[in-house]
């Protein structure tokens, strides 16, 4: 049986939840409607959900709050959508910090919203087209770390975990897939956000930065992400596939 995408609406305001549902079911979609954390939980209790569209500005937990709930949680690597107000600068930063995979300022076109689902669902499932990882290698090494690919997390020198979301996930694959390489802000964002990039972006810099901190990469002289003055970021290391027992 096909499987239809299940969507996640968390907004408060209830004519927004009923006109965007709408649209999306229209469209195709699965869609579960939330008013607030509470009901947000409930759904995803029962329920397996593909993408949360979540907004920011709610009464009681707001979405920069639930965002980081679901970042600790079983739904880690579930795609979130913030929705902003539109001059809110400051929240669309700490939402990409918290973790958020895209964002989408109000007021919005359902249309638009649902094109950026489809971009973020594309991206989340897509794997970099260089790297042929099997079964039997699913291992990445560089470095003093390995990236489990099937379990979408970093471990170190001692199998210690390290949790990674699912826009540090994609960055670190697009880096690991064209290693000592520069790669342009305006790349790196369409390879990991399926989008281009405006003058004022900051997300991939903000993404570059959450990544050196799971990697324990000094900014100031970092041995894995190094900075390129006007042109963007290297990966510097190289980078193996490992095979079992290896």
């Amino acid at each position: 049986m096909e499987h239809v995408d299940h969507i996640l609406i968390v907004d408060d305001d209830r004519e927004i939840r009923e006109l965007v549902g709408n649209y999306l079911k229209k469209n195709g979609l699965r869609v579960s409607l939330a008013a607030d954390g509470r009901q947000m939980r409930a759904v995803l209790d029962g329920n397996a959900v593909d993408l949360i569209v979540l907004d920011i500005m709610m009464p009681g937990d707001d979405g920069l709050k639930l965002c980081r709930e679901l970042r600790v949680g079983k739904q880690k690597a579930t795609p979130v959508l913030m929705l902003t107000a539109r001059n809110e600068e400051t929240d669309r930063i700490v939402g990409l910090e918290m973790g958020a995979d895209d964002y989408l300022t109000k007021p919005f076109s359902a249309r638009e919203l649902l094109a950026r689902i489809n971009a973020v669902l594309r991206r989340t499932r897509m794997l970099p087209p260089n790297l042929q990882i099997s079964e039997s290698s699913r291992l990445i090494g560089f470095g003093q770390w390995r990236l489990d690919t099937s379990a979408r997390h970093l471990l170190d020198e001692v199998d210690t975990v390290v949790a990674l979301s699912g826009a540090e996930y994609r960055l670190l694959r697009v880096f690991l897939d064209h290693p000592q390489r520069v790669l342009s802000r305006e790349q790196l964002l369409n390879l990991t956000q399926g989008r281009e990039a405006d003058v004022f972006d900051r997300s991939i810099d903000l993404l570059v930065s959450r990544l050196r901190q799971r990697l324990l990469d000094d900014a100031r002289e970092p041995a894995y992400i190094k900075t390129v003055r006007s042109e963007g970021y290297v990966f510097s290391l190289p980078v193996q596939l490992i095979e079992p027992n290896a």
